[in-house]
């Protein structure tokens, strides 16, 4: 038993080694794996060896590692196996038919929100977020749809542990009106920002339901605010609510 938690915890300290890797760490040596994880030198060059041999890892250059092309195929298994983009691609391609605008589907994984996919309109905006790469908890409209779904005490735990953070992106302070700000958000069924996550940008974003009232993902429609003057948000509130609905049933 004490060897078998041994190897899974010798397990866990090898695969914590692909979590070192991110927009300002895009390269490692082992070295700094070694000291990163607090593991002896000939631990760390064992699991970049092994990871090398799992193709996890791949060495680029003066030996450094970055992440591997087996990440590149199992991400290919995952957006097949995934069911919100099996039944809302579709619905996706309709609503940037309809509305030219680019439509982005948003998960919550854990407290990490991330894109899971991008259906691009006439004149795609470049956007610094994308498939892969962790967005802001507390800023955008995809989150703050995420987020209204949640129960009570686990919103009440998520502002316990990240209350700084949310305050640091114009959330209220004080519970009281954090859970207000979500429940408003949650009644009206939609969020609309404009500029909160990049300045040039406005997105409306729905969630789309499980019956227990938790949320799959979050459906949005971005564009750029240069536009804002000119479209009916009215109409563009039904389309995106209208098409979360859809999708979440076709999932039930």
């Amino acid at each position: 038993m004490a060897a078998a938690e041994k190897s899974m915890s010798s397990l866990g300290r090898m695969l914590a080694v692909l979590d070192l890797f991110d927009d300002t760490h895009l390269t490692r040596t082992a070295d700094d794996i070694s000291a990163q994880l607090e593991v002896s030198l000939p631990t760390g060059y064992r699991y970049v060896r092994l990871l090398l041999e799992a193709g996890l890892l791949q060495r680029v250059e003066d030996s450094h590692y970055a992440l591997g092309p087996r990440i590149i195929v199992l991400d290919h298994y995952i957006k097949k196996a995934d069911p919100v983009l099996r039944e809302g691609i579709p619905v996706m391609r309709e609503l940037v038919a309809a509305t030219g605008f680019d439509c982005v589907v948003s998960g919550l994984f854990g407290h990490q929100v991330l894109d899971t996919h991008r259906e691009m309109g006439s004149t795609p905006p470049a956007l610094a977020y994308g498939r892969g790469r962790p967005r802001p908890l507390f800023q955008g409209a995809a989150p703050k749809v995420l987020l209204s779904t949640f129960t009570s005490p686990q919103l009440r735990k998520l502002f316990d542990a990240r209350q700084k953070e949310a305050v640091k992106s114009g959330l209220p302070g004080e519970w009281s009106e954090f859970r207000r700000h979500f429940a408003a958000i949650r009644k009206a069924g939609h969020y609309v920002s404009i500029g909160e996550l990049e300045p040039q940008l406005a997105a409306i974003a729905a969630p789309i339901l499980k019956h227990d009232g938790g949320a799959w993902a979050a459906l949005s429609l971005v564009f750029d605010t240069s536009r804002l003057a000119i479209v009916d948000i009215d109409k563009l509130v039904s389309l995106i609510t209208e098409a979360a609905g859809r999708i979440g049933g076709r999932l039930a």
